[in-house]
C-alpha cells in the first residue's frame, strides 16, 4: 500500500467492482487514451474485477487507486521494471469525475518514489499524443520527450501516437 495526501494505492478487493464500474470501467472518457476497453455491463465488470485481482497479485507494483477519505475505488496505476534500473509507468487512469483535482500529480510522484525505492535510476512515461493533460503532467514532473511510437489499438483499429518521456531519478 502507498499513500499520498488524498489517495491510497492498494490491491483491489472483489467488493470494489461496483465503484470501479461506476467511476472508471463504464465511462468512455476513461479509455479514450488507453488500449483497454470499457466494461459495458455489470457482469463484465465483475469478471474484470476477478482478472484485476489476479493481475495485481502477479504484479506487485500494480494498484487500484482509492480516495483516502472514503476508500472508494476511482482508478488504477502501476509501474514495471523495463531492464536493469529503468522502470516505467504501466498506466495511470482516473475516472473522469476525479480529473482536475491534482490526483494525477500525486499518483505520478508516488510512483516515481516507489520506483526509486526499488532501485530505479531512470523512469519512462508514455502518453497518447492527443492527451494534453497527460503530456502536461509529464512535463510538469520534469520528464523530457525522447521519442514517438505509432500503434494501433487492437479492439477498434484506432491508430495513435505514443509520446515517450524519460526522467533520471
Amino acid at each position: 500500500m502507498i499513500e499520498t495526501k488524498d489517495l491510497i494505492l492498494d490491491k483491489a478487493r472483489y467488493e470494489d467492482w461496483q465503484a470501479m464500474y461506476r467511476n472508471v470501467w463504464s465511462r468512455p472518457q476513461s479509455f479514450q487514451y488507453m488500449v483497454p476497453e470499457l466494461s459495458p455491463n455489470e457482469a463484465e465488470a465483475q469478471e474484470r474485477m476477478r482478472r484485476t485481482i489476479g493481475f495485481q497479485a502477479e504484479r506487485k507494483t500494480a494498484y487500484t487507486i482509492f480516495l483516502k477519505s472514503t476508500r472508494e475505488a476511482i482508478g488504477f496505476a502501476g509501474i514495471a521494471q523495463l531492464e536493469g534500473n529503468t522502470w516505467e509507468e504501466t498506466g495511470i487512469c482516473l475516472g473522469p469525475d476525479f480529473w482536475g483535482r491534482g490526483y494525477g500529480t500525486q499518483i505520478l510522484n508516488c510512483l516515481l518514489c516507489h520506483a526509486k525505492e526499488l532501485g530505479a535510476k531512470t523512469f519512462v512515461y508514455s502518453s497518447w499524443k492527443e492527451n494534453a493533460a497527460s503530456r502536461a503532467l509529464a512535463e510538469k514532473a520534469g520528464f523530457r520527450q525522447y521519442g514517438l511510437e505509432r500503434h494501433t489499438r487492437p479492439h477498434d483499429g484506432r491508430e495513435y501516437t505514443l509520446v515517450k518521456y524519460r526522467k533520471e531519478l
